[in-house]
């Protein structure tokens, strides 16, 4: 008799702890389903930006997330942080991914990755360095400034304009390689932002410096993940599932996506003319600046 009472006393606590894990999950749902939903179009976006224009996808990912979290009430100086880390750690595979599309049309210029590769990566540790102290506003105002001067460049530096055929000596190569690497890895995007414009301007077939702007992102979002995870790793107030500045949901709802179309995009890449690449490239990022101007001041 004791034996079959306690078979009943198990079925209803077996209930009530189902029907606990079955509330749980409903309000995660309910708290982070626009979350996730929002990362699935960031994702696709991302994806064939990066393939497309060589950004490796962040241009598109950091200002989602950072609308994404404000509107989950998350303060803005974290937010931003979290936006920025969170878009580096998807450009890890989206930029491998895509340059591996760029390289098998022989688009990667491997001579400029061996003499960049060590002042990116030092201008990334100062980046990280510095964005563990800012508030959230500097980064952002970075974000919307460096943005909008890109596009007025790519937009109207005229048809095929180049300032030189080739860097003039060997301090602005590797000058422009570190302040690659530092802005890049403030902005949490992937290096083709402000690499695209600067080989093109010495001499670089926009394709090529594509296709090389997507390996560089490589370079640059694993010192600056690395870096975001111990900068943030004990902030308070951030958002359910982070480690660090680096938000693992986020991650995983965007990493498939991005990587699905990032040679998607590289393969448009090849298939339309020169000048309406540059063109896209440079309404891309009037959008983005106005977005994250909009943040600021509106």
């Amino acid at each position: 008799m004791p034996h079959n009472e306690n078979k009943e006393r198990a079925a209803p606590n077996q209930f009530v702890l189902a029907q606990q894990i079955m509330q749980d999950i409903a309000g995660f749902l309910s708290s982070y389903g626009t979350f996730i939903l929002a990362m699935i179009g960031a994702g696709i976006a991302g994806g064939l930006a990066a393939g497309l224009l060589g950004v490796g996808g962040g241009i598109v990912i950091v200002p989602v997330l950072y609308m994404v979290l404000s509107a989950l009430d998350v303060h803005a100086d974290v937010g931003i942080k979290v936006a920025v880390a969170t878009s580096l750690a998807t450009i890890m595979i989206t930029s491998l991914s895509s340059a591996r599309s760029h390289n098998k049309r022989g688009a990667v210029d491997y001579q400029l990755l061996k003499s960049w590769g060590v002042p990116i990566v030092l201008g990334v540790i100062l980046g990280t360095v510095l964005a563990a102290y800012v508030r959230g506003w500097v980064m952002t105002a970075i974000f919307a400034v460096v943005a909008l001067l890109v596009a007025l460049n790519m937009l109207f530096r005229g048809k095929g304009a180049k300032v030189m055929d080739a860097f003039p000596n060997q301090g602005v190569k590797l000058g422009s390689g570190f302040i690659v690497g530092l802005i890049s890895s403030m902005m949490g995007i992937g290096g083709g932002t402000l690499s695209v414009p600067i080989l093109t301007a010495f001499g670089f077939e926009i394709r090529r410096a594509v296709g090389t702007a997507a390996a560089i992102g490589f370079l640059i979002a694993i010192p600056g993940t690395i870096g975001y995870v111990i900068a943030g790793w004990s902030s308070a107030n951030l958002p359910y599932g982070s480690i660090g500045f680096v938000n693992v949901i986020a991650f995983i709802a965007l990493v498939p996506l991005t990587a699905l179309f990032a040679p998607i995009g590289a393969r448009i890449a090849h298939t339309i003319p020169p000048n309406m690449l540059r063109y896209a490239f440079a309404i891309f990022l009037f959008a983005t600046s106005a977005r994250m101007f909009w943040d600021l001041f509106g």
